[in-house]
Formats: C-alpha cells, sequence, structure tokens
C-alpha cells in the first residue's frame, strides 16, 4: 500500500448546474421515489400485524390507538398511522445496532501499526477531499475485495477488506472515495436505517423461493433400493406439491412489501452506487479508470461467500449470489452497466 496522491487535493464536486441541471432532476426525483419505495416497506411489516388487530380488537382492546385520543380516528386507520410511524422509526433504531454486530463477527485484520496508520490517514485525507467527517474504519481479513459503509446514530463506519487494500493505489483510493461519496450524500445512512425491514423481506422470500423450488430428494432408484431392504418412509414424509404451495402463498402474502423493496434497492441502492460512480469519475481519467478496476476486479475476484449478506446494499459491489439476487430484483446486469458507463468516454 503506497500513497500516489500528491498535494494537491481535488474535492468530489457536483457537475456544473449549466450543464447537468436535467439529470440533477432526473436523479433527486429517482433517489426520491426509491427512498419512500423502501421506507414503505417497514411501514409495510409493521402493518402487517397492527391493523387486522385493531380491526378485530377494536379501541377497547388497542388502548394506545383509542379513536378518541386521535380525533375520533377509526382504529384500523388509526392502526395504520401508527405503521408508518412506528415501523420506519423502529427499523431505523435497529439498523446500526444490526450492522454494528455483524461486523464485530467478521474476522478483524490484525495489521501493524504502520499499515493501520496509513489506511487511517488515507480514509482522514479523502474525507477531506469529499467533504465528510471521518468514519471509524474496520479492516477485515476477507478475500472479497470490498468496502462498505453504515452511517446512524451510532456514528458512521467504514468496513475494509485486506484484499481491496491490496489493490493498486488508484484503484484502491477510488474504492474508498466512492464509499464516502454515499457517506455525504446520505444513502449510507438512509439504507443502514432500512436494513432490518428489507433482510427480514429478502430473508422471506429466499424461504419461500426454495419452498415452491423443493423436490422430492429421493430417485426412483432410492425408492426401490429401500423396498428391497424393507424401508419404505415415503408414506410419512411431507408430499413436494405440499412445500410448493406454502411456497406459493408465502409469496402472496409477501409480495406487498417485496414490490417496493425491489423497487427501492434498483432507484435508491443501485442508482447511488452509479451516482457515485459519476462524482468519482468527475474528478478524472485517472479516478475514473481506477474506479472502473476496482468494481470489475470486486465482481470478478474469489471470496464473495466472505462479504456478509447484510452489508451487501451498504458495499460497492454487490456480493449477492445469483438466486439472492433474483430474489431483490435485481441482478448482474447492474455490475455490467457501471463498468459500460465507466469505461465509455461519454459523461455519466
Amino acid at each position: 500500500m503506497s500513497d500516489s496522491d500528491g498535494p494537491n487535493a481535488r474535492e468530489v464536486d457536483a457537475p456544473s448546474p449549466g450543464t447537468a441541471d436535467g439529470r440533477s432532476g432526473r436523479v433527486r426525483l429517482r433517489r426520491a421515489a426509491g427512498a419512500v419505495a423502501l421506507a414503505t416497506v417497514p411501514a409495510l411489516l409493521a402493518a402487517a400485524p397492527l391493523v387486522p388487530a385493531a380491526a378485530l380488537l377494536g379501541p377497547a382492546g388497542l388502548g394506545v390507538l383509542d379513536p378518541v385520543a386521535l380525533g375520533g380516528l377509526p382504529p384500523t386507520v388509526a392502526a395504520a398511522l401508527a405503521a408508518v410511524v412506528l415501523g420506519p422509526g423502529g427499523s431505523a433504531l435497529i439498523g446500526p445496532f444490526l450492522v454494528d454486530r455483524r461486523i464485530g463477527r467478521l474476522p478483524e485484520a490484525e495489521l501493524d501499526d504502520r499499515p493501520a496508520e496509513f489506511v487511517a490517514h488515507r480514509v482522514t485525507t479523502l474525507a477531506g477531499e469529499v467533504g465528510v467527517g471521518v468514519p471509524s474504519v474496520t479492516v477485515v481479513r476477507a478475500d472479497a475485495a470490498n468496502v462498505a459503509v453504515a452511517d446512524g446514530y451510532r456514528g458512521a463506519r467504514l468496513v475494509v477488506s485486506t484484499r481491496l487494500l491490496s489493490l493498486p493505489a488508484a484503484d484502491r483510493d477510488a474504492a474508498l472515495r466512492h464509499a464516502l461519496v454515499r457517506l455525504r450524500t446520505r444513502e449510507a445512512a438512509v439504507t443502514t436505517a432500512l436494513l432490518p425491514a428489507l433482510a427480514l423481506v429478502e430473508t422471506v422470500a429466499l424461504l419461500a423461493t426454495l419452498l415452491v423450488g423443493r423436490r422430492a430428494d429421493r430417485t426412483a432408484a432410492d425408492r426401490r433400493v429401500n423396498r428391497i431392504h424393507g424401508y419404505e418412509p415415503e408414506e410419512n414424509r411431507i408430499p413436494p406439491w405440499a412445500y410448493t404451495v406454502a411456497g406459493v402463498l408465502l409469496w402472496l402474502l409477501l409480495l406487498p412489501a417485496w414490490i417496493p423493496a425491489a423497487v427501492g434497492d434498483r432507484l435508491y441502492v443501485g442508482g447511488g452506487r452509479r451516482d457515485a460512480d459519476a462524482a468519482v469519475a468527475r474528478l478524472g481519467s485517472a479516478e475514473r479508470d481506477g474506479l472502473g478496476n476496482a468494481v470489475a476486479f470486486a465482481g470478478e475476484a474469489a471470496g464473495a461467500t466472505d462479504w456478509p449478506p447484510l452489508l451487501d446494499r451498504l458495499s460497492l459491489a454487490s456480493m449477492a449470489d445469483a438466486e439472492t439476487g433474483r430474489v431483490r430484483g435485481t441482478s448482474r446486469q447492474e455490475a455490467r452497466l457501471r463498468l459500460a458507463l465507466l469505461r465509455s468516454k461519454r459523461s455519466l
């Protein structure tokens, strides 16, 4: 790891208003729509138990939702309004704590004093150029070449893998700068706050998908061998169609929350990565090429399983496998599009 930056630091600035008014408007609209879609997810999850409970028990059973105290609102409406507050609010309280707990379980790299000081110095320098406060830095021992940034009431935090730090200086610094830009635009804070709800939707969606795709684990040959030896457990087993029905029902129940989660992932998380790409690329060809190299290496290098799925939305590049990517409503097309834009001569 060597410092290749000269004394002339350049700040990551937005493009001039005269040339980017239209694009800036589209970016703001997309970011707002994506944020609203993501915020809808915890609200819907909170409404799932609250609204039916209010309809069944009425105001007497839910004193906190007493319509008299809330201006005469019907119990179900009061429950829906409470879910709009409690869902995102509860998710925002849990998100930073959940991320910190997951980072704490990662194998922390045992860096000597000099490399540790170097990493801290580079992050401090780049944070000053980007225009954000210096986050705490955790270097983890992982084969995945990635960096994630989280933010919240517990403070901003940068998680860097040792493999990413081993990249050439220009590639490494471009990846770190990308993460700090996402910190500056507050995308990291919003995503961190909504991670618990998104992780819950993703986990249930994966379970439903596995149930739908479940097949009998014994072949016809296995069943013949079982009969020869006088062992036939098939009668007491759950038939495969029952798993399929359960998976379909689970998907139908999840769909109202999954749709805004998928839309928000595309517009806010995926769009936020592209916006950060553009901010870094505007600094010059060296930064643009360095970021393209870092994104390409992160997507192609082995070690994706070392990177926690919880940090995936906060990271430079998605490490999700094909099944998880489909469940999120995304695909590797996002990475290919980012690379195509970074390696083209056109303005991002």
